[in-house]
């Protein structure tokens, strides 16, 4: 799960990036508008937490940006629950405020509303990209580069259990957990590194030098970034 953080106040940002960090959280920290315009460019976030008062403009600008680029949730960091701050960011698009100083769980919790709040209202994600990959998981087919590959069952949950999981470090009993028992197979640690060699033999370019799903020694493999 991908968070944009952008907070000027070095303080607050590097509590609320360790604090995040150790929920889960996938962690992208900016101090001011500049910077957090080309985040949001350059990549998708599950959610967004925007400062009102930056060095160089409003959080207003990210709001809005946002809101045109992605169909995400927003939520706003302000000093000051003044009515007229409240609404025009609400206007703007944001999906709930909390107003400074706040206490960390408090706001884990507004994050964790939001999220389920739009899940529910969008759905199960029926397209999952990665990398040059595109799941589409009512059909549970797999295109590369627009091109249909064909897997197996394990191969297919062995993937969706990575793309579900972007960016994250997996251990070989999380991905044992992930596609354990699916069509009767029985599945062990040997098992796993053959299905991890066959699904990189059909994904990568290279599979002998993976860059969808890479090793991460002495921890599993992760895949993305």
């Amino acid at each position: 799960m991908k968070i944009l953080l952008v907070e000027d106040d070095k303080t607050i940002a590097a509590g609320l990036e360790y604090s995040l960090q150790q929920e889960g959280y996938l962690l992208t920290l900016c101090y001011n508008i500049a910077d957090g315009k080309k985040a949001l460019v350059g990549q998708r976030f599950d959610l967004c937490l925007f400062d009102l008062t930056l060095p160089d403009g409003s959080g207003y600008d990210l709001c809005k940006l946002a809101r045109e680029k992605w169909d995400i949730p927003i939520i706003i960091l302000t000093a000051c629950d003044e009515e007229v701050n409240v609404v025009m960011g609400l206007e703007m698009g944001a999906d709930d405020y909390i107003t400074k100083p706040f206490r960390i769980r408090e706001l884990i919790a507004r994050i964790k509303t939001v999220l389920r709040r739009y899940s529910k209202e969008t759905g199960a994600k029926n397209i999952i990209e990665l990398e040059n990959l595109r799941i589409n998981t009512l059909d549970a087919k797999v295109y590369k580069n627009g091109q249909e590959l064909y897997l197996t069952a394990l191969e297919y949950r062995l993937l969706l259990t990575f793309a579900n999981n972007e960016g994250q470090v997996l251990t070989r009993n999380q991905l044992l957990e992930g596609i354990w028992d699916i069509a009767g197979d029985f599945v062990n640690d040997n098992t796993l590194t053959v299905y991890i060699k066959r699904l990189r033999d059909k994904l990568e370019d290279d599979p002998q030098n993976p860059t969808i799903i890479k090793t991460v020694r002495g921890l599993g493999y992760k895949a993305g970034e």
